[in-house]
């Protein structure tokens, strides 16, 4: 794929064997590497190297990694996947909610973590929205300029709410954004906790795409987080 290809990541984690296991593993995969043993270290590699993503470990030996994601935000747009053994929704939340682009609890399977990775750089560098807006992968075309969706060639009618959510979601697509960031921007900030709004609206576009409720194939919800859409494979 061509992101392999070009892009470069930054891992940032203070355990020699897990900077080995996910340097090898990036670079077989195809992507340039560099890495930082610290957070002083990571935030003078990101200035130095620029590179296309961030894997960050909260664990760091001289300041939090929450300390160093909100470092990086002031510096850099870089998509960051977080990796930590820290597994609860709220420091999850917290994460994302502070900039944040994804999160991965340790241990975790290869594959996951590489599928995270290119998910994260589709989102960075588009390649399946051209600089039109347009979202097309043989079955589902959504329009973000003419504010239009169609599937399998016909014309979905959303509600006003519903376009803007799935807009939202497109927009940021590979990227999980949490509840209370979609409640304020889909319904105001008077209702961050009216979760059943989303869940309803949520369910009623699923159905209008003709996706499987507990096998979604775009709108993916990562439980007691938020929800990500995810670019499916284009038709062939």
């Amino acid at each position: 794929m061509t992101e392999a290809t070009t892009a470069k990541i930054l891992i940032i984690d203070d355990e020699p064997q897990i900077r080995r296991f996910l340097g090898i593993s990036l670079r077989a995969a195809g992507y340039r590497t560099c890495e930082a043993s610290t957070g002083a270290e990571g935030l003078g590699e990101l200035a130095a190297s620029q590179p296309n993503l961030v894997i960050l470990d909260l664990g760091l030996t001289d300041m939090d990694g929450g300390e160093v994601l909100e470092h990086i935000r002031t510096l850099s747009e870089v998509p960051v996947l977080i990796l930590s053994v820290r597994s609860s929704e709220q420091e999850k939340v917290r994460l994302l909610d502070i900039g944040a682009n994804d999160y991965l609890t340790k241990p975790f399977g290869l594959q996951e973590m590489l599928a995270r990775v290119r998910a994260l750089l589709r989102h960075h560098q588009p390649k399946d929205t051209d600089p039109s807006g347009l979202y097309d992968d043989g079955h589902l075309c959504i329009d973000l300029k003419n504010r239009q969706v169609w599937l399998e060639g016909l014309e979905v009618s959303l509600t006003k709410k519903e376009y803007h959510l799935l807009s939202i979601l497109v927009k940021n697509a590979g990227r999980t954004l949490t509840q209370p960031q979609l409640l304020k921007e889909v319904w105001g900030p008077s209702h961050i906790e009216d979760t059943h709004y989303l869940r309803v609206a949520v369910s009623k576009i699923r159905s209008k795409l003709g996706e499987d409720a507990l096998n979604p194939k775009y709108i993916i919800t990562e439980n007691g987080v938020g929800l990500r859409f995810r670019f499916a494979p284009t038709s062939t």
